[in-house]
């Protein structure tokens, strides 16, 4: 998946939908993915109550989508709401799902531009995989992609009225869909459902109904292994060895790609000063959401006092996984003995990042500030505990709490 891809929030996401659905009909297709259970259909039933009777909802995923003619009733309703109203919203839910739907959706759109009808058209998708390739056979031009992302802290917090910090905190254990947060109480229920509608649809239904894989064990084998060794960096020989079911070391590369196509786990690239070596590399593997990690591991969420090293792992994958969800292109650094967590470019700057979440003297930022002195456009920044935040400012080094990047993101860049 490209880092460029435009990712948003809920409220984000809402809010781009509106403005475009404001400008004159027909304008581009909005193709909006994303992970499962991160509100695309509410997005969608939300838009359906705001905007009225002019809106015609359907999901390509129901029963009575596979019944004979349901594509061409689906335009001939919304030809009937333009025709009463003035101008349509046409929204397809999980649109991957009907046969043939990105031929079909063009030809359809087509023949609205050449008419001109009064019509918008969204369309959502679970899987990127699904959603990429029918659009670049043949949607070219003529639409828009957005990216519903994994829910930030701060959505968490807005949504369910929680206190900012404790959204954080929650972030780092369980993640933030939305639909488990009402499970959180009861953690057994709370894991089958993480399981249930999220894990096995995403491999399951979106990427073993969507692309070729030949050995489905050992992809859900290499998503086990990912999501229970957040923020690690594993080179493929190395994965391979954990697996029972082993595979040649371009089938794992293939297999942990598709991972990311669904949204589940990100092979972050090596930040290297030459592209030709970063192929080479072993990636940094970060499960996007920790909701992930808690189902996979069986020695469950780990404690902050009593597996301190554990949880510093489960912090930095959280930070990691935010700015990857927030559009950043997320690399990590590494030249023994010395490394950096996270390597930062996008909308929030360039930024250099190291998480510690324990104690921490100079030798421990040597890689953070060495990767600095050779690459000056990155500003080095530590994320950190509210405890540790004297001793960054004794070294020099610019720090926010991991709470609060998981919240807001690095600081504001310098104008």
């Amino acid at each position: 998946m490209s880092s460029q891809d435009f990712r948003l929030d809920f409220a984000g996401c809402q809010r781009v939908l509106q403005e475009r659905l404001a400008e004159p009909p027909p304008g581009r297709i909005q193709l909006v993915t994303g992970p499962r259970q991160v509100g695309k259909t509410t997005l969608l039933l939300g838009l359906e109550r705001a905007l009225g009777e002019r809106t015609v909802y359907a999901a390509a995923d129901a029963p009575e989508a596979a019944l004979p003619g349901f594509w061409d009733r689906l335009w001939t309703r919304a030809e009937a709401a333009a025709g009463e109203h003035g101008t349509a919203v046409l929204l397809i839910d999980e649109v991957q799902h009907a046969p043939r739907w990105a031929h079909r959706l063009k030809a359809d759109w087509d023949r609205v531009r050449r008419c001109p009808l009064p019509i918008h058209v969204v369309a959502t998708g679970s899987s990127a995989l699904g959603i990429d390739a029918g659009s670049r056979e043949s949607l070219a031009g003529r639409f828009e992609r957005l990216t519903l992302a994994h829910w930030s802290a701060h959505s968490l917090a807005e949504a369910f009225d929680l206190d900012p910090e404790a959204a954080a905190e929650e972030v780092v254990r369980r993640g933030a869909y939305p639909g488990a947060f009402a499970f959180t109480g009861d953690p057994r229920r709370w894991s089958v459902y993480v399981r249930d509608a999220i894990v096995e649809p995403a491999i399951g239904r979106d990427i073993l109904g969507l692309a070729t894989v030949r050995r489905p064990a050992l992809l859900r084998q290499v998503f086990s292994v990912a999501a229970a060794s957040p923020a690690q960096v594993i080179s493929l020989q190395k994965l391979r060895g954990q697996l029972q079911d082993r595979g040649a070391l371009e089938t794992l590369a293939h297999y942990l790609a598709l991972l990311e196509d669904a949204y589940l786990v990100a092979a972050l690239p090596k930040h290297v000063s030459r592209p030709a070596r970063r192929r080479a590399s072993p990636p940094k593997l970060v499960p996007l959401s920790n909701a992930l990690c808690a189902v996979v591991d069986p020695r469950g969420i780990p404690g902050r006092e009593s597996d301190p090293d554990r949880f510093g792992a489960w912090v930095e994958n959280a930070c990691l996984a935010h700015a990857w969800s927030a559009g950043q292109r997320v690399a990590y650094w590494r030249e023994s003995p010395l490394e950096v967590d996270g390597v930062l470019e996008g909308s929030w700057g360039q930024w250099a990042i190291e998480v510690k979440t324990g104690p921490f003297g100079a030798r421990d930022l040597e890689g953070l500030f060495e990767f600095t002195r050779r690459f000056r456009r990155y500003r080095p920044l530590v994320v950190c505990g509210d405890a540790q935040l004297p001793a960054a400012a004794r070294l020099g080094a610019e720090a926010v709490t991991w709470k609060r990047f998981l919240l807001d993101g690095p600081p504001t860049p310098a104008a």
